[in-house]
């Protein structure tokens, strides 16, 4: 008996590489987008960086005729409209391929961009900043250290944390030695004495109590409350912690104000002094859009520096008309894929551009008032306005930063919830943030405000938040309890 047949109809949604394409440059950062790019142009001859033609051309002027004049790269401004080429090109024996230039700089002034580098083409390189360790070395070379010392010092060196603690002790620097060296731990001990000393003073302590005792002896002795400062070190760092000063007093024996005055001592000293010789390069964030005000509106544009000055080469272009067979197949289908990016990275910048737009249409207040003035706004919101999904909108604001007059910030800072009013409205999440900050700046350091206490008046300003929303914003401000900031006081 034959099996019956079955027909299914069902409905797959599908995405073409084309689109795959365009949603992964979307999501990418500014140097994630340049590494990208560079490792497809290394892959694909059609493709090429503006600054690769700039350099072929320098050497070739003042040498012999450019054997093949159209080799140009189509430079990379949002375009005006959708006029990237057909897809399917004539091929004359003419030469070079009929494409119409993308050109992201447009947006910004005409003279940014490659324009605006220097002659030579140099860039200035920041020398590597000394690692906490290299200092320590430096010094211990200079220091009378025998041969013996001077090979514990160096695996003690080794050890240091970044606030420069030895934070797992003493066994692990033994266990480290050469084997048959025979060092005791009082020796070790003795040299990390010495390391102590050295600049900057209390590195290699075993803890925070060893690393200010370190710094305070290294004051004069006839320094005023020295040795008071040491005995709250060596007994009472807790009640110093929770700024007990009539504790102190009664504990030591010591007038309040001598037990100020020996306080303020401490609180002089570094008790990280390794963090000061960080070697973690600082990040600098290069913005992707600009908003600046012209006259009575706020204008959006896109950073021609941050765009990709990628094309095609016309001496390649112009060889697939002379190319036959699996030659000619090839060469066409990497014209292809070279079109389909430039294309993807059209609609990437016009994408980010028409996305800046809309979030500085909605936060404009933002821009001229503060961070107080911030509405609430959400993904679909902007989705809706430019006729795209939340998920291009959450991609596209991802990583993505905006220069304003008020600093520069991530497209994501512009999104917050809202929170009811009083009249119905309702306040943004990052503009409650501001008041709760505005709020704790003005009050009495000796009577600081309570969560409940900033609840209130916050209330009183039309704002319905509860207590325990406070705390949440305040915590993520990374602003002390009113208690913790009273001691601080």
């Amino acid at each position: 008996m034959k099996p019956a047949l079955q027909l299914r109809l069902h409905q797959q949604l599908t995405l073409t590489p084309q689109l795959q394409q365009a949603i992964r440059l979307l999501q990418l950062s500014q140097l994630e987008l340049e590494a990208e790019l560079r490792q497809i142009a290394e892959s694909n001859p059609l493709l090429e960086f503006a600054e690769e033609v700039e350099d072929d051309e320098a050497d070739e002027s003042g040498g012999t005729e450019n054997e093949y004049p159209g080799n140009e790269t189509i430079t990379a401004s949002v375009p005006a409209g959708d006029e990237a080429g057909d897809d399917t090109g004539d091929w004359s024996d003419g030469g070079g391929v009929a494409e119409t230039p993308i050109d992201f700089s447009s947006s910004g002034s005409a003279g940014s961009g490659a324009g605006m580098r220097g002659d030579d083409d140099f860039e200035p390189q920041n020398a590597a900043p000394e690692t906490l360790q290299q200092h320590l070395l430096w010094q211990l070379n200079l220091a009378s250290f025998n041969p013996r010392q001077h090979l514990i010092a160096t695996v003690l060196i080794d050890a240091l944390n970044s606030d420069g603690y030895l934070a797992e002790g003493l066994e692990p620097v033994l266990a480290a030695l050469p084997a048959g060296f025979n060092a005791s731990v009082e020796e070790i001990n003795a040299v990390r004495r010495r390391l102590q000393g050295f600049d900057p003073a209390g590195v290699g302590s075993l803890d925070l109590r060893d690393c200010l005792r370190v710094q305070l002896e290294q004051f004069a002795p006839e320094t005023p409350q020295r040795e008071l400062a040491l005995r709250i070190v060596d007994s009472e760092l807790e009640l110093l912690a929770r700024n007990d000063t009539a504790r102190l007093a009664r504990r030591l024996r010591a007038g309040e104000s001598d037990v100020t005055d020996a306080a303020v001592l401490i609180r002089s000293l570094d008790p990280r002094p390794g963090a000061a010789l960080d070697a973690t390069p600082v990040e600098y964030v290069a913005p992707d859009v600009y908003a600046l005000r012209d006259g009575s509106r706020w204008r959006v544009s896109l950073n021609p520096d941050a765009q990709p000055r990628l094309g095609l080469n016309q001496h390649y272009c112009g060889l697939i008309a002379r190319a036959h067979g699996e030659d000619a197949s090839w060469m066409r289908g990497q014209l292809q894929e070279a079109r389909w990016l430039i294309k993807s990275l059209e609609s990437r910048a016009e994408t980010l551009l028409k996305v800046a737009e809309a979030i500085v249409r909605r936060q404009s207040a933002f821009l001229d008032y503060g961070p107080e003035a911030m509405h609430p706004l959400v993904l679909r919101e902007v989705a809706e306005e430019v006729g795209m999904h939340e998920s291009t909108i959450s991609r596209v604001t991802t990583r993505k930063y905006m220069h304003t007059p008020r600093g520069t910030f991530e497209l994501k800072y512009f999104f917050s919830s809202g929170v009811s009013t009083e009249d119905g409205g309702s306040a943004s999440a990052t503009a409650i943030q501001a008041m709760l900050r505005k709020l704790i700046e003005a009050e009495d350091a000796r009577k600081p405000l309570s969560d409940l206490a900033i609840a209130e008046e916050l209330q009183r300003k039309g704002i319905q938040v509860a207590r325990r929303t406070v705390a949440k914003y305040r915590e993520g401000l990374r602003i002390p309890t009113s208690s913790e900031r009273q001691r601080a006081g």
